[in-house]
C-alpha cells in the first residue's frame, strides 16, 4: 500500500459560476488543482454564459453565501482566499462579515465587466466593494478599466498613470495593488505591483489569441494558490504571472467554443 500523502494546502474561491467553464469558480478550481492546491468554493451567483457572452445571471442569496462561508471555515483549514465576481451590495456585505468573523483577508479581483463586455457588477455595489472588501484585501487585482472605475480616473495609457491609480487604491484601504496592463496596446503586457514601499514591474510578452476568457480569474486564483503554499506575496504574483502566460500560450490547443475561449489551465498536465 503506497504511503499516504499529506493534504495539500487549501484555497477558497468566493465567486460566480461560469457555465462555459472558462472563468469564475470553474477557472479558479482548475487553477488551484493545476498548481497542487485543494480548492473549496463559495458560489455567489450562477451565470448562463459561454464563449460568446453572458446570457443570464442569477444571484445566490446573501444568506446562502454566508452559510457557505461558515460551513467552509468551520471545518476546513483554509490557507488563502480569493474573491471574484460579486454583483450585489448585500452579498458583498455578507462576504466581508464572514471574513471578519473568521479573521481572514483575501486576494480581491474586482470583477466588473466580463471579457465579452457584459456588466457583472450592479451600480449600487461599487461603494460596498470599495468600503467593505478593499480594506480586507491582501492584494487587489484590477485591470485597467476596473482601476479607472474604482479611482474615478481615465483608463491608464502608461505605467505612470497605472502607478498613480495603484496609489489611489492603496489609500482606499488595500494592503497592496496589482494593476494589470493587458488592456494596453503594444507588444508587452506589463502589470504593476505597489504595496506602499515597492513599485515592481511584472512584464510578459503579449500573446495574440482569441482565448483570453477568464484571464483575470486565473491570475488572482494563481496568486491565492501561491499564498496558500506559503509563498511571499511578490513571489506568488510572479509565479502566477508566469503560469497565466504559459496557459495563454497553450490555449490555441483547446479550441473551446466559437467566441473568446478559455486559457489552458492544465497546460502542464495534458498532452496535446
Amino acid at each position: 500500500m503506497p504511503p499516504l500523502r499529506p493534504l495539500p494546502p487549501i484555497a477558497l474561491t468566493i465567486a460566480g459560476s461560469d457555465s462555459g467553464g472558462g472563468a469564475g469558480i470553474q477557472a479558479d478550481l482548475k487553477t488551484f488543482s493545476a498548481l497542487g492546491v485543494y480548492g473549496a468554493s463559495v458560489v455567489t451567483a450562477i451565470t448562463a454564459q459561454n464563449t460568446k457572452g453572458v446570457i443570464a445571471v442569477e444571484d445566490v442569496s446573501p444568506r446562502m453565501v454566508a452559510a457557505q462561508i461558515g460551513a467552509v471555515f468551520s471545518d476546513l483549514d483554509v490557507n488563502a482566499v480569493k474573491i471574484g465576481m460579486v454583483s450585489r451590495r448585500e452579498t458583498i456585505i455578507a462576504i466581508a462579515d464572514g471574513l471578519r468573523r473568521f479573521d481572514r483577508r483575501a486576494v480581491v479581483d474586482p470583477v466588473m465587466v466580463a471579457t465579452s463586455g457584459d456588466p457583472l457588477l450592479q451600480p449600487d455595489a461599487m461603494a460596498a466593494l470599495e468600503d467593505e472588501l478593499l480594506p480586507l484585501a491582501i492584494v487587489v487585482t484590477p485591470n485597467l478599466p476596473e482601476a479607472a472605475l474604482l479611482t474615478g480616473r481615465a483608463i491608464a495609457e502608461d505605467e505612470t498613470e497605472m502607478a498613480r491609480q495603484a496609489e489611489a487604491l492603496m489609500r482606499r484601504g488595500a494592503r497592496s495593488v496589482l494593476v494589470k496592463g493587458g488592456h494596453r496596446r503594444g507588444s508587452d503586457a506589463t502589470d504593476l505591483f505597489f504595496d506602499g514601499d515597492r513599485l515592481m514591474r511584472f512584464p510578459a510578452r503579449r500573446v495574440e489569441t482569441r482565448n483570453d476568457h477568464g484571464t483575470g480569474c486565473t491570475l488572482s486564483a494563481a496568486i491565492a494558490a501561491g499564498l496558500a503554499e506559503g509563498q511571499p506575496l511578490t513571489e506568488a504574483v510572479g509565479a502566477a504571472k508566469a503560469y497565466l502566460h504559459a496557459a495563454i500560450c497553450a490555449s490555441d490547443g483547446l479550441k473551446v467554443g466559437e467566441g473568446r475561449g478559455p486559457v489552458h489551465h492544465f497546460h502542464g498536465w495534458w498532452r496535446r
